[in-house]
């Protein structure tokens, strides 16, 4: 009997649900929100303006935005809806698109910089009185509510990377707001199930997935934590004999239709606008197909002529998705035949260039011969005179396929610089036989080997520039479309311009197009062992223990400085949160196997349950994938993760405060959240910008691997190399060449 009365009086300690708020202030709570809000204004509107240069990734998403306003395609590996709210912007401050958004180059005074600043940093805002009615959602007390708030407010990072043209506030606002949604649907199926507010808040749930997907891919991961939610309370439902079909059904059909169909609308809507939008021609057009280029204003291809022939200079395309334009250039394979590359290659560029010519045993025609089915060609490059050329010589990267390389020249060469042109359809209805510039679709088969010339959209490594692999494929399949190519570029004196024709076009091809060179893209952005280490880049495992910054613009004495880095007490903090939570859970566990009662209600445990799940399941989604991926990455690349890994803290704060007296929880919550403001004060000119020396800051240099400074050996060459780099391009391999492509993820 003493020993089961122990046992009742320890689970009532931890079992007591303490209620901090006093109930007469109840009336003021609508202050709190309120405050939090003015608050994050404030902070993030601040002294805006202050840099009157380009600063960090402004270079490009500035002139991303400013693409919107003068209608020119362009191409980005991130989903356009954040740019064209930027652009948007741009248009309500009465930004002509002019500016070309040079990296730390100054504004121009008919710019209005920080009206522009002012739409991401309102946006960044927002996220704080989302991260306080979040709380509220969660069931977290009062207390813990403001204290999540507070993190969210007064975190450096979350702030400095709100202040600028960029679309990270966009993205953690959509994550914030699919968080908040989430829980509203949560407690609303709780209570209500089926009701109108039900299926409200689970349309905005819907929308909100949409629009975090539509700013950056990494809001897949804020979708799989709302997909894992979802499976997980179907297949509660199902264990519920009480629940008639009908209504189980009903539940799927809502979820079916809220959760992936208005997202996958959502997404499509963006790309459609996208597509209406930029409607002239612009720098993106090389990724697209021959016809979506033809129906931008501005292109060149009415001067094409009609039909290739002898002579012709001409570019290539692939017509498989992410396939590119048929190039070369002067360097060669590091292995195989040592011979001049070949790849595909995603922008235009003189090095695209093929003259068409008769095979060396066939005089060249003194009158223009077309080009028709089966004829036997040789392509040479314009750029180098080298003839496109096959052999039984493994490829670089897919191996067992044979390698296409530039060979030899007008006298020097063999007969595996031939290939046949084998006509599949016209897209016109052509039946010529003759090949028909942007619309007639054909193979190139190799003579002597009889395989097919090939993009296979892989990216080759650096040697390649990053480029894709172009093979010739042993028993090719003609109808493959990465085995079909089309004329793009057409040039001949001799022959008269085609003129303009009427291309109608494709939404979903064109959709499809886009969406697959923005997945070939982002998988090049691999690091570059040349350039390794960078001063800007960084790992997984350094992000939670915040021993990582970031230089956001040039570093010299005189030069305002920006340093992208936490706060320390909420990145340690959310972090040890992380190990004290798996402590509680081991706890309760143990407990639950001794037949302990620690919840006074089944309610109560689903409350930690939820809550846990969002923050704990939120922050591994949006974090551990980090470490499978290839690619470069960069600490803002933890933004998301850290948002979850904030509402843990508070919500495990809360927790273990909840088992101690009142006045010691109140003072536990309380005593953090001053501790926050206190250690943002110190750190806030990190984000609102450093004047002088940034050995002047040495004192808030808390974590020595932080390169908030350097020493006298070191400091001038880093110094003078930082305002051109920024974390969202590749540097190029070459001067030769080297696609610009976007590194965010």
């Amino acid at each position: 009997m003493g020993t089961t009365r122990r046992r009742q009086r320890t689970s009532n300690i931890w079992s007591q649900q303490t209620d901090i708020e006093d109930s007469s202030t109840s009336s003021f709570l609508w202050l709190v929100p309120v405050t939090l809000t003015v608050l994050s204004l404030w902070t993030r509107l601040y002294k805006i303006g202050w840099a009157d240069f380009v600063v960090w990734d402004e270079a490009h998403f500035g002139k991303f935005a400013s693409y919107y306003i003068t209608r020119a395609f362009y191409f980005d590996v991130h989903p356009p809806l954040g740019k064209m709210l930027l652009g948007l912007a741009g248009h309500f401050i009465g930004f002509n698109g002019t500016f070309e958004f040079e990296s730390g180059h100054k504004y121009p005074e008919d710019l209005n910089y920080a009206g522009f600043r002012t739409f991401p940093a309102i946006v960044g805002a927002a996220i704080v009185p989302l991260a306080y009615y979040t709380g509220v959602e969660l069931h977290l007390s009062h207390s813990a509510s403001i204290f999540l708030a507070v993190m969210a407010l007064c975190d450096i990072a979350l702030l400095a990377i709100s202040r600028f043209i960029l679309l990270d506030s966009m993205l953690l606002f959509f994550t914030a707001l699919t968080a908040y949604c989430l829980c509203k649907f949560r407690n609303y199926q709780v209570k209500e199930p089926l009701s109108f507010r039900w299926y409200a808040w689970l349309a905005f749930t819907g929308l909100s997935l949409g629009c975090v997907a539509s700013v950056k891919w990494v809001g897949l991961f804020a979708i799989a934590l709302v997909g894992l939610h979802t499976i997980e309370d179907l297949w509660v439902m199902f264990g519920d004999i009480k629940m008639p079909w009908i209504v189980y059904l009903r539940h799927w059909i809502a979820r079916i239709v809220l959760l992936i169909m208005l997202p996958v609308g959502v997404y499509v809507i963006c790309f459609a606008l996208h597509f209406h939008i930029l409607n002239r021609s612009g720098t993106g057009d090389a990724q697209m197909s021959s016809l979506f280029q033809a129906n931008l204003a501005g292109n060149n291809f009415h001067e094409n002529p009609l039909y290739a022939a002898y002579g012709s200079i001409v570019s290539i395309k692939n017509n498989g998705h992410g396939g590119g334009l048929l190039h070369s250039h002067v360097q060669t394979y590091p292995s195989g035949s040592e011979q001049q590359q070949v790849t595909c290659y995603h922008h235009k560029d003189t090095n695209n260039d093929w003259e068409i010519r008769k095979p060396r045993e066939e005089p060249f025609p003194e009158d223009i011969v077309f080009v028709k089915h089966n004829d036997t060609i040789r392509l040479v490059h314009s750029q180098t005179t080298r003839n496109l050329h096959s052999h039984d010589v493994r490829a670089p990267v897919t191996s067992l396929q044979n390698e296409v390389s530039g060979y030899g020249n007008e006298t020097l060469g063999d007969v595996n610089d031939y290939w046949r042109i084998e006509v599949i359809d016209d897209l016109h209805g052509d039946k010529t036989g003759q090949i028909k510039s942007l619309t007639t679709r054909f193979n190139l088969r190799h003579v002597f080997t009889g395989c097919l010339l090939r993009s296979t959209g892989v990216t080759l490594p650096e040697w390649g520039f990053k480029q894709i692999e172009v093979v010739c494929q042993k028993n090719g399949d003609p109808k493959d479309p990465a085995n079909i190519w089309n004329v793009e570029q057409h040039r001949n004196e001799k022959l008269p311009p085609g003129g303009a024709a009427d291309f109608r076009p494709n939404f979903w091809r064109d959709f499809v197009d886009l969406n697959v060179a923005m997945w070939t893209s982002n998988n090049a952005l691999t690091p570059d062992k040349d350039k390794e280490p960078d001063i800007l880049t960084s790992v997984p495992y350094q992000w939670p223990l915040l021993l990582v910054g970031l230089r956001m613009c040039g570093w010299g004495d005189h030069e305002l400085k920006f340093y992208l880095t936490g706060h320390p007490i909420v990145w340690l903090g959310s972090t040890a949160s992380i190990i004290v939570f798996f402590v509680i859970g081991a706890i309760y566990l143990l407990r639950y196997q001794r037949k302990y009662k620690d919840w006074i209600s089944p309610q109560a445990f689903d409350d930690f349950y939820f809550a846990s799940k969002v923050g704990f399941l939120g922050w591994f989604l949006h974090y551990f994938p980090f470490w499978i991926m290839g690619r470069v990455m960069y600490i803002h690349h933890y933004f998301p993760a850290l948002y979850f890994a904030i509402i843990l803290f508070a919500h495990v704060t809360d927790h273990i405060g909840s088992k101690l007296p009142r006045v010691v929880h109140t003072l536990l919550l309380w005593g953090l959240t001053a501790a926050v403001i206190g250690v943002f004060v110190h750190f806030a000119d990190f984000a609102f910008g450093m004047e002088g020396p940034a050995s002047a800051y040495a004192d808030r240099k808390w974590i020595s691997s932080w390169n908030l400074y350097d020493d006298a050996s070191s400091a001038s060459t880093v110094a003078g190399a930082l305002p051109s780099v920024s974390t969202e391009r590749a540097s190029p391999s070459s001067s030769v060449e080297a696609p610009a492509v976007d590194q965010a993820a």
